[in-house]
């Protein structure tokens, strides 16, 4: 039996396939979401860092689940962005002629964020980038609304909380947007503690994924192992659902 961690890049997804213990492993890249769960592993639970669920509108702070969140990571919690409505989410996904299309489209997003959140809030430049990405995995699950039972949302800096004993890192995995070698290296020796493969911890990352992908799909694989162990827990617990029933919350 195969789970998997899976985590954006730049080429589409990087997944971690990991057996639920043992050093079972293997790396992968994909364009799409949906050719990861059709793999030759076909994971029995992923655990992707993509929000699942969008609300029609929101309060401070996002959803419930982020708000659940971001008291946990300390220096850390401004990696958790606040998912806008899914009228905002849908609205502009590209792609986009040149970058100030993107950025005209950006401001046109961010209008219907405002008109659909209390208080109105604008949407960062760097959720607005990963959109696309949150369309793809929310059409898969509305499409077959049963992948719920096996795809669940998780956050790689909530799970690096959790295998830091609980305990938000002192080191961020990127200054300046430029990887950080303290971070990395300080993520590297969690995964180890925590029993990840080794094969896939000290792995040069595949072409179309950065160093900080792979420890991040990592991660989202350690989640992916608690959650087919029974023993993850979500945030918030129980999670509430959106207008298509998809289940709103991070799990650890």
């Amino acid at each position: 039996m195969w789970l998997a961690g899976i985590d954006g890049c730049p080429a589409g997804w990087v997944a971690a396939f990991v057996q639920p213990s043992g050093d079972g492993c293997a790396l992968a890249v994909f364009t799409r979401f949906a050719d990861a769960l059709t793999s030759a592993q076909r994971p029995a639970v992923v655990a992707v860092d993509v929000p699942i669920g969008l609300p029609e509108r929101t309060g401070h702070g996002g959803r419930a689940a982020e708000n659940a969140v971001r008291p946990l990571l300390g220096a850390r919690q401004s990696s958790v962005f606040s998912v806008p409505s899914r009228a905002a989410v849908y609205a502009e996904v590209g792609p986009f002629a040149d970058e100030a299309a993107r950025y005209a489209a950006h401001r046109r997003a961010s209008a219907i964020a405002q008109a659909t959140s209390d208080p109105p809030r604008r949407i960062s430049i760097q959720a607005f980038g990963i959109f696309p990405k949150i369309t793809e995995v929310d059409a898969l699950l509305l499409a077959d609304t049963s992948l719920t039972r096996r795809v669940f949302e998780t956050h790689p800096e909530v799970a690096f909380f959790l295998l830091n004993g609980e305990t938000p890192l002192s080191e961020p995995k990127k200054k300046r947007n430029r990887p950080w070698p303290p971070g990395l290296a300080l993520r590297r020796q969690l995964l180890r503690d925590a029993g990840l493969p080794a094969a896939l911890i000290d792995a040069a990352p595949p072409k179309g994924a950065a160093e900080d992908d792979v420890l991040d799909a990592l991660a989202c694989a350690a989640i992916a192992r608690r959650i087919h162990a029974g023993v993850a827990r979500p945030f918030p617990d129980p999670p509430p659902r959106d207008a298509y029933g998809l289940p709103m919350a991070i799990w650890t």
